[in-house]
């Protein structure tokens, strides 16, 4: 008899937490790995959020605080979500979590019956179609290429509508791409949507603020579809948060009565003093997250300047995030010291073991030709990581 249940048995493990693993014990053995895995900013968070957090601790906040999050702190993002986005969340249609991720997970958990169908455009963020599995969902993935800059079109998206399609999942700026839908494009799947008035729409903005278009544009600005459109974002990105693990949705008040409910039964409310902490981050001039964002966009610069001169890669530009996520499925098939090449993740073990690159396989994401670099990292490290790549990929014939 198995005791694992066969919902855990299903689950993949997250393969950019196995990759920055692998890589750890790498380094743990003493080899030089330059780690381009993970999804996190290389930057220390703000003064005032980490003083707002201090004062929290002084000020003994250190209790339980409703399951949704504190009443300030939900004010403190309608606030935010009506400055930054246009976009009416009242309090009570507001709740903060965990992180994203697990705003996401009892989304998930609250909305997807058996046999309810997800559409997850691809490339995807690697935790959505695992999360509609564990709600005993069907994903229902509509592929995006490289021309396409890796945005799904209309007429992709109502091709995959049935009449067991339950809700869209999608993130702009998009992580693994970068990819950023701008008003024109969303307003063409708002068409779609309109004609299916049961779906909800889940757009996940965490990395609003690392932006290079100039603006973002949430799709819940659209008046048509406003009461289905659920927003998710959070700190961990634009304020480099990732350890305070605080995440947040708007909703209708309905559902987010029911992200409420499901949170009560699991982690309760996230903790008190990162509350106080995000407080004083959403309140915050977003002009602070200016510099980061510059840097980003530089390091982005010189990485696409530096990934052009190495033969075969497809690359797109991305409009915000710290991706690159290139086709490589020119050297599928190519070979060096015994170790051929077949796919995206033979491509990625080639890279960590031979140019001590740590990378993510495209697979991960649904694009199994493809691979995802983070420029999260000092332009030095970059220059370096792209430098061993290059040498590496010269060997494969």
């Amino acid at each position: 008899m198995n005791i694992l249940s066969d919902r855990i048995l299903s689950l993949e493990e997250s393969q950019t937490i196995a990759m920055a693993r692998q890589s750890r014990e790498l380094i743990d053995s003493g080899v030089d790995i330059i780690s381009l895995s993970l999804g996190e900013p290389d930057f220390d968070t703000p003064d005032f959020i980490k003083e707002a957090a201090k004062k929290a601790i002084d000020d003994n906040f250190s209790h339980y605080t409703p399951v949704p999050g504190l009443g300030e702190l939900r004010s403190a993002i309608s606030t935010k979500f009506k400055r930054d986005n246009n976009l009416a969340y009242a309090p009570d249609e507001i709740v903060a979590s965990t992180g994203a991720k697990q705003t996401l997970a009892q989304l998930m958990l609250s909305i997807v019956n058996p046999g309810d169908e997800v559409i997850v455009p691809a490339p995807y963020w690697v935790s959505y179609f695992q999360m509609v599995k564990m709600a005993e969902g069907t994903p229902i993935v509509i592929e995006a290429t490289v021309e396409a800059d890796f945005k799904v079109s209309a007429q992709q998206v109502e091709e995959a509508i049935t009449s067991k399609t339950k809700a869209f999942l999608f993130s702009t700026p998009c992580n693994p791409t970068g990819s950023v839908y701008n008003r024109a494009e969303l307003a063409e799947l708002v068409t779609v949507f309109e004609k299916h008035p049961n779906l909800i729409i889940i757009s996940d903005e965490i990395y609003e603020h690392i932006n290079f278009q100039g603006e973002h544009v949430s799709i819940g600005q659209f008046e048509s579809i406003k009461d289905r459109v659920v927003t998710v974002n959070g700190v961990s990105k634009g304020f480099a948060m990732t350890g305070w693990r605080v995440g947040y949705l708007g909703a209708p008040k309905w559902l987010a009565a029911a992200c409420t409910k499901m949170q009560g039964q699991t982690t309760s409310a996230t903790c008190s003093i990162a509350q106080k902490a995000a407080e004083a981050a959403v309140l915050a001039d977003p002009i602070c997250t200016k510099d980061m964002r510059e840097a980003f966009l530089r390091r982005r610069d010189l990485m696409i300047s530096k990934l052009q001169e190495i033969k075969g890669l497809k690359l797109s530009i991305p409009q915000g995030a710290f991706y690159i996520f290139p086709d490589v499925s020119h050297y599928f098939g190519k070979s060096y010291n015994g170790t051929t090449v077949v796919n995206a993740n033979d491509f990625c073990m080639y890279l960590l073991n031979e140019a001590n690159v740590a990378t993510v396989t495209g697979e991960a994401f649904g694009s199994p030709n493809c691979m995802r670099i983070s420029y999260a990292a000092a332009d030095e490290t970059l220059v370096e990581a792209v430098r061993r790549i290059k040498t590496a990929l010269e060997k494969l014939a």
